[in-house]
Protein backbone atom coordinates (compact mmCIF):
# COMPACT_ATOMS: atom_id res chain seq x y z
CA UNK A 1 0.00 0.00 0.00
CA UNK A 2 2.81 2.20 0.68
CA UNK A 3 4.14 2.22 -2.87
CA UNK A 4 0.60 3.19 -4.72
CA UNK A 5 1.45 6.71 -3.82
CA UNK A 6 4.64 6.80 -5.92
CA UNK A 7 2.99 5.23 -8.80
CA UNK A 8 1.65 8.33 -10.22
CA UNK A 9 4.89 9.73 -10.09
CA UNK A 10 6.58 7.10 -11.37
CA UNK A 11 4.23 7.64 -14.79
CA UNK A 12 4.95 10.91 -14.74
CA UNK A 13 9.00 10.26 -14.25
CA UNK A 14 8.80 7.80 -17.37
CA UNK A 15 6.62 10.42 -19.80
CA UNK A 16 8.66 13.67 -19.32
CA UNK A 17 12.36 12.41 -20.58
CA UNK A 18 10.58 11.60 -23.80
CA UNK A 19 9.19 15.13 -24.02
CA UNK A 20 12.38 17.05 -22.71
CA UNK A 21 14.34 14.99 -25.42
CA UNK A 22 11.94 16.36 -28.18
CA UNK A 23 12.41 19.96 -27.32
CA UNK A 24 16.30 19.04 -27.58
CA UNK A 25 15.94 17.72 -30.69
CA UNK A 26 14.13 20.36 -32.06
CA UNK A 27 16.41 23.37 -30.70
CA UNK A 28 19.77 20.99 -31.92
CA UNK A 29 17.72 21.02 -35.56
CA UNK A 30 17.47 24.87 -35.75
CA UNK A 31 21.81 25.32 -34.44
CA UNK A 32 22.51 22.17 -37.26
CA UNK A 33 20.69 23.10 -40.22
CA UNK A 34 22.51 26.36 -41.14
CA UNK A 35 25.98 23.97 -41.32
CA UNK A 36 24.42 21.36 -43.63
CA UNK A 37 24.57 21.66 -47.46
CA UNK A 38 23.81 20.09 -50.74
CA UNK A 39 26.49 18.68 -52.83
CA UNK A 40 25.64 19.28 -56.25
CA UNK A 41 26.68 21.03 -60.02
CA UNK A 42 25.72 24.15 -61.86
CA UNK A 43 25.89 23.82 -65.76
CA UNK A 44 24.70 27.19 -67.38
CA UNK A 45 23.32 24.98 -70.23
CA UNK A 46 20.82 22.60 -68.50
CA UNK A 47 17.31 22.98 -66.81
CA UNK A 48 17.68 23.31 -64.21
CA UNK A 49 21.37 24.52 -64.12
CA UNK A 50 21.20 23.53 -60.21
CA UNK A 51 21.67 19.84 -59.62
CA UNK A 52 22.65 18.14 -56.45
CA UNK A 53 22.92 14.27 -55.66
CA UNK A 54 24.17 14.47 -52.22
CA UNK A 55 24.40 16.23 -48.66
CA UNK A 56 27.37 17.19 -46.84
CA UNK A 57 28.27 19.98 -43.79
CA UNK A 58 30.64 22.36 -42.72
CA UNK A 59 33.69 21.98 -40.29
CA UNK A 60 36.71 23.66 -39.00
CA UNK A 61 37.18 27.29 -40.60
CA UNK A 62 33.62 27.25 -42.10
CA UNK A 63 34.75 26.77 -45.56
CA UNK A 64 35.32 23.10 -45.62
CA UNK A 65 32.46 20.32 -46.58
CA UNK A 66 32.44 16.68 -45.67
CA UNK A 67 30.49 14.56 -47.37
CA UNK A 68 30.81 10.94 -48.53
CA UNK A 69 33.15 10.21 -51.57
CA UNK A 70 31.10 8.10 -53.88
CA UNK A 71 28.86 11.73 -54.24
CA UNK A 72 31.94 13.56 -55.49
CA UNK A 73 32.58 9.95 -57.78
CA UNK A 74 28.94 10.45 -58.74
CA UNK A 75 29.52 14.36 -60.25
CA UNK A 76 32.55 14.16 -61.32
CA UNK A 77 32.26 11.37 -63.93
CA UNK A 78 29.44 12.40 -65.56
CA UNK A 79 31.72 14.09 -68.08
CA UNK A 80 29.49 17.51 -68.93
CA UNK A 81 31.51 19.97 -68.02
CA UNK A 82 29.89 20.10 -64.84
CA UNK A 83 31.30 22.38 -61.28
CA UNK A 84 30.96 20.80 -58.57
CA UNK A 85 29.73 23.06 -55.47
CA UNK A 86 27.73 23.24 -52.83
CA UNK A 87 23.96 24.62 -52.47
CA UNK A 88 22.85 26.43 -49.41
CA UNK A 89 19.39 27.05 -48.82
CA UNK A 90 18.45 31.02 -48.87
CA UNK A 91 14.91 31.55 -48.12
CA UNK A 92 12.82 30.10 -51.00
CA UNK A 93 16.10 29.54 -53.05
CA UNK A 94 19.44 28.54 -52.65
CA UNK A 95 23.25 29.64 -53.79
CA UNK A 96 25.75 27.70 -55.18
CA UNK A 97 28.97 28.33 -54.63
CA UNK A 98 31.95 26.29 -56.61
CA UNK A 99 33.82 24.20 -54.12
CA UNK A 100 37.22 21.71 -55.08
CA UNK A 101 38.33 18.56 -53.59
CA UNK A 102 41.15 18.75 -51.27
CA UNK A 103 41.03 15.07 -49.98
CA UNK A 104 38.84 12.02 -51.00
CA UNK A 105 39.79 8.97 -48.66
CA UNK A 106 37.98 5.71 -50.73
CA UNK A 107 38.42 3.60 -47.82
CA UNK A 108 36.10 5.04 -45.51
CA UNK A 109 34.06 6.71 -48.38
CA UNK A 110 34.86 10.37 -47.27
CA UNK A 111 35.87 13.63 -49.07
CA UNK A 112 36.84 16.79 -47.98
CA UNK A 113 35.77 20.20 -50.15
CA UNK A 114 37.15 23.70 -49.69
CA UNK A 115 35.04 26.48 -50.83
CA UNK A 116 35.32 30.02 -50.62
CA UNK A 117 33.70 33.43 -49.79
CA UNK A 118 32.03 33.95 -46.47
CA UNK A 119 32.42 31.19 -43.73
CA UNK A 120 29.58 29.37 -42.87
CA UNK A 121 28.79 27.97 -39.65
CA UNK A 122 30.51 24.79 -38.72
CA UNK A 123 29.75 21.56 -37.03
CA UNK A 124 31.81 20.39 -34.13
CA UNK A 125 33.46 16.66 -34.31
CA UNK A 126 32.31 14.64 -31.13
CA UNK A 127 34.14 11.18 -30.18
CA UNK A 128 32.78 8.81 -32.42
CA UNK A 129 34.89 5.99 -30.22
CA UNK A 130 32.38 6.39 -27.22
CA UNK A 131 29.23 5.46 -29.01
CA UNK A 132 27.49 2.63 -27.81
CA UNK A 133 24.88 0.16 -29.38
CA UNK A 134 21.54 2.13 -27.79
CA UNK A 135 22.37 5.22 -28.56
CA UNK A 136 19.60 7.63 -29.93
CA UNK A 137 20.86 9.97 -32.81
CA UNK A 138 19.75 11.69 -35.28
CA UNK A 139 20.76 12.73 -39.26
CA UNK A 140 19.92 15.76 -41.38
CA UNK A 141 20.09 16.08 -45.11
CA UNK A 142 18.50 16.11 -48.63
CA UNK A 143 16.61 12.54 -48.82
CA UNK A 144 15.81 12.61 -52.95
CA UNK A 145 17.68 15.47 -53.99
CA UNK A 146 15.50 17.25 -56.35
CA UNK A 147 12.66 14.88 -55.85
CA UNK A 148 11.93 16.90 -52.32
CA UNK A 149 13.91 19.96 -53.17
CA UNK A 150 16.85 21.77 -51.05
CA UNK A 151 14.64 21.39 -47.67
CA UNK A 152 16.55 20.11 -44.50
CA UNK A 153 14.99 16.59 -43.46
CA UNK A 154 15.97 14.98 -40.00
CA UNK A 155 15.32 11.46 -39.15
CA UNK A 156 16.14 9.68 -35.38
CA UNK A 157 18.22 6.74 -35.68
CA UNK A 158 19.18 4.37 -33.04
CA UNK A 159 22.75 2.83 -33.09
CA UNK A 160 21.34 -0.82 -33.46
CA UNK A 161 24.99 -2.40 -34.11
CA UNK A 162 28.68 -1.59 -34.93
CA UNK A 163 29.80 -3.92 -37.16
CA UNK A 164 32.41 -4.55 -39.56
CA UNK A 165 32.32 -2.28 -42.74
CA UNK A 166 31.93 -5.09 -45.09
CA UNK A 167 28.41 -6.47 -46.06
CA UNK A 168 27.85 -10.10 -45.52
CA UNK A 169 27.11 -12.18 -48.45
CA UNK A 170 24.36 -15.18 -48.14
CA UNK A 171 26.32 -17.69 -50.33
CA UNK A 172 29.80 -17.14 -52.19
CA UNK A 173 28.19 -16.62 -55.47
CA UNK A 174 26.53 -13.08 -54.27
CA UNK A 175 30.60 -12.00 -53.67
CA UNK A 176 31.59 -9.23 -56.02
CA UNK A 177 34.85 -7.54 -57.08
CA UNK A 178 33.95 -4.69 -54.68
CA UNK A 179 33.34 -7.25 -51.84
CA UNK A 180 36.31 -9.42 -52.16
CA UNK A 181 38.88 -6.44 -52.54
CA UNK A 182 37.53 -5.03 -49.11
CA UNK A 183 37.82 -8.63 -47.65
CA UNK A 184 41.55 -8.27 -48.68
CA UNK A 185 41.89 -5.27 -46.46
CA UNK A 186 41.91 -4.76 -43.01
CA UNK A 187 38.01 -3.86 -41.45
CA UNK A 188 37.24 -1.21 -39.72
CA UNK A 189 33.80 -0.60 -37.73
CA UNK A 190 30.67 1.88 -38.84
CA UNK A 191 27.62 2.20 -37.27
CA UNK A 192 24.71 0.26 -38.17
CA UNK A 193 21.49 2.37 -37.78
CA UNK A 194 17.64 1.51 -37.38
CA UNK A 195 16.45 5.07 -39.27
CA UNK A 196 15.27 4.97 -42.77
CA UNK A 197 18.28 6.99 -45.60
CA UNK A 198 17.24 7.38 -49.14
CA UNK A 199 19.90 8.23 -52.32
CA UNK A 200 20.23 11.83 -51.23
CA UNK A 201 21.07 11.69 -47.67
CA UNK A 202 25.01 10.45 -48.45
CA UNK A 203 26.75 12.76 -46.79
CA UNK A 204 24.60 13.43 -44.05
CA UNK A 205 26.03 14.44 -40.74
CA UNK A 206 24.90 12.03 -37.92
CA UNK A 207 25.02 14.29 -34.77
CA UNK A 208 24.06 13.97 -30.93
CA UNK A 209 21.13 15.45 -30.35
CA UNK A 210 21.75 16.62 -27.41
CA UNK A 211 24.18 19.23 -28.29
CA UNK A 212 24.95 18.64 -32.25
CA UNK A 213 28.48 16.63 -32.06
CA UNK A 214 28.65 14.77 -35.45
CA UNK A 215 29.36 11.35 -34.44
CA UNK A 216 29.58 10.14 -38.26
CA UNK A 217 28.38 10.23 -41.65
CA UNK A 218 25.68 8.35 -43.55
CA UNK A 219 27.30 6.42 -46.13
CA UNK A 220 25.09 3.95 -47.46
CA UNK A 221 21.65 1.93 -47.22
CA UNK A 222 21.26 -1.65 -47.01
CA UNK A 223 18.95 -2.30 -49.69
CA UNK A 224 16.39 -5.39 -50.27
CA UNK A 225 16.86 -7.14 -54.32
CA UNK A 226 17.30 -3.96 -56.94
CA UNK A 227 19.08 -0.12 -56.38
CA UNK A 228 15.28 1.15 -56.93
CA UNK A 229 13.69 -0.61 -53.95
CA UNK A 230 15.81 2.03 -51.86
CA UNK A 231 13.10 4.21 -52.35
CA UNK A 232 9.74 1.84 -52.69
CA UNK A 233 10.52 -0.46 -50.24
CA UNK A 234 13.36 0.90 -47.42
CA UNK A 235 14.95 -1.24 -45.43
CA UNK A 236 14.88 1.11 -42.49
CA UNK A 237 18.85 0.04 -42.20
CA UNK A 238 21.39 2.49 -42.25
CA UNK A 239 25.30 2.54 -41.91
CA UNK A 240 27.50 5.34 -41.05
CA UNK A 241 31.08 6.18 -40.79
CA UNK A 242 32.38 6.87 -37.34
CA UNK A 243 33.80 10.54 -37.33
CA UNK A 244 37.05 9.90 -35.81
CA UNK A 245 37.95 9.06 -39.45
CA UNK A 246 37.37 12.66 -40.78
CA UNK A 247 39.90 13.83 -38.16
CA UNK A 248 42.39 11.27 -39.61
CA UNK A 249 41.98 12.20 -42.89
CA UNK A 250 45.50 13.13 -44.80
CA UNK A 251 47.50 11.34 -42.00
Amino acid sequence: MKLLPLLPLLWLGLCAPPAAHADELSHTIEVVKPSVVGIGSFVKTRSPALSFVGSGFVIGDGLTIITAAHVVNDLLQTGQGDTLGILLRQGDGAQFRSATVSMIDREHDLARLQVRGTPIPALQLGDSTKVQEGKSLAFMGFPLGMVLGLRHVTHRATVSAITPVVMPALSSRQLDVKQLSQLAKPTYAVFQLDGTAYPGSSGSPLFDPDNGKVIGIVNMVFVKGVKETAITAPSGITYAIPAQFIGEMGR
